[in-house]
């Protein structure tokens, strides 16, 4: 422990690159409890029993491939222009999907920021919702 302060000014490169790698997972988990991520279970479970809306934040062709019924088609490059089209769901809980969660969870914390209480992102997205064999809608 003595020689912890030499050894960190001897090797800025790697004293640099450890900074950087805990400062990212810092930033990664902060990112990670801003949007509540719930499984293919749970999802169906708000589906079936309080009347929950898919919103599948895919592009065109992947969401053509195939959806969960009677999601919300609404492109994430899109979502921050027309929130207004989610308004009359506000008062529903929202599930955001993706094909692998990453911008199910970007779509969730941009919604929580424009007023929207009851907003979750499906973990693992429609991977995750296939792989627990769920069914999907072309």
């Amino acid at each position: 422990m003595e020689q912890l302060p030499e050894f960190l000014l001897n090797h800025p490169v790697l004293t640099m690159a450890f900074l950087a790698i805990v400062g990212a997972l810092m930033w990664t988990s902060v990112q990670a409890r801003s949007s509540t991520v719930i499984s293919p279970g749970d999802a169906t479970r708000l589906i079936n029993h309080e009347n929950a809306v898919v919103v599948d934040v895919r592009g065109d062709n992947d969401y053509k491939q195939g959806h969960i019924v009677n999601a919300v088609h609404m492109p994430f490059e899109q979502l921050s222009h027309q929130t207004k089209k989610l308004e009359r769901y506000k008062d529903r809980p929202l599930i955001m999907t993706c094909k692998n969660g990453q911008q199910g969870s970007a779509a969730s914390r941009l919604l929580k920021k424009q007023g929207f209480e009851s907003v979750y992102s499906l973990g693992g997205g429609l991977t995750a919702w296939e792989g627990a064999s769920l069914p999907l809608s072309k």
